[in-house]
């Protein structure tokens, strides 16, 4: 995998380029939010691996700038910051997962890992998908609520697609995690709370009521 690592700390970088190389990928560094989009502008990477401090251009305002673009290339939010609020940040501004500093190089592997599985993510021609009002198409990459296309990125598809197949059934946390991000363990972050919250605005936009119901302590459920 050929991953851009965007980090202002010289010697951190340096430790996890060598153990990440162990892994079998290729590293570029740049040294600050300013440097990476230089280098995002200039070549292909499949992922990229994001400090959320750093000087002039942060991780943050980095990856608004991405996907403001409409570039969806993978992202890992690195951060010694771990509260819940700058998840939720970090998250909201695109981020395909978020991982709280000192990281092992082997779960820094594969969270990146889960991320390409997840993107890669394809189903066959006739795949359509109903649920009440909402239908979704993994194939075409679209979703309808009442005849109005939705306006969701691929992972919020994917999580929608997911409830639609399991709605009137409940879908604990661990399995949504496992069917749309790929992860084989529950990491460190409420990650699917913030996907379904974005889930929720987007189909509840136009007027309509909330179809999906919290099962408190337990995951989430679509009404059929």
């Amino acid at each position: 995998m050929k991953i851009l690592l965007v980090d202002d700390d010289p010697v951190f970088a340096a430790a996890l380029v060598e153990e990440l190389t162990g892994f079998g990928h290729a590293l570029a560094v740049a040294e600050d939010g300013r440097a990476g989009l230089a280098a995002i502008d200039q070549d292909a990477y499949d992922a990229v691996v994001l400090d959320r401090m750093m000087p002039r251009v942060d991780g943050i305002a980095l990856l608004e700038r991405l996907r403001g673009d409409a570039r969806s290339i993978p992202v890992i939010m690195l951060s010694a910051r771990g509260q819940s609020d700058d998840k939720i940040a970090g998250l909201a501004a695109g981020a395909d997962d978020y991982v709280v500093k000192p990281v092992e190089a082997a779960e820094l592997h594969a969270r990146l890992q889960a991320v390409l599985r997840g993107r890669q993510w394809t189903q066959g021609s006739s795949d359509t998908l109903r649920a009440g009002d909402i239908v979704v198409s993994p194939s075409r990459f679209r979703a309808w609520r009442d005849d109005q296309p939705l306006d969701l990125a691929k992972l919020e598809l994917k999580l929608l697609a997911e409830l639609v197949r399991g709605a009137g059934t409940v879908l604990t946390r661990a399995m949504l995690i496992e069917r749309v991000w790929g992860y084989d363990f529950e990491p460190d972050t409420n990650l699917v709370d913030v996907y379904i919250r974005r889930l929720r605005q987007k189909l509840t936009a136009a007027g309509g009521d909330d179809p999906i119901r919290t099962m408190r302590g337990v995951g989430y459920m679509l009404r059929g």
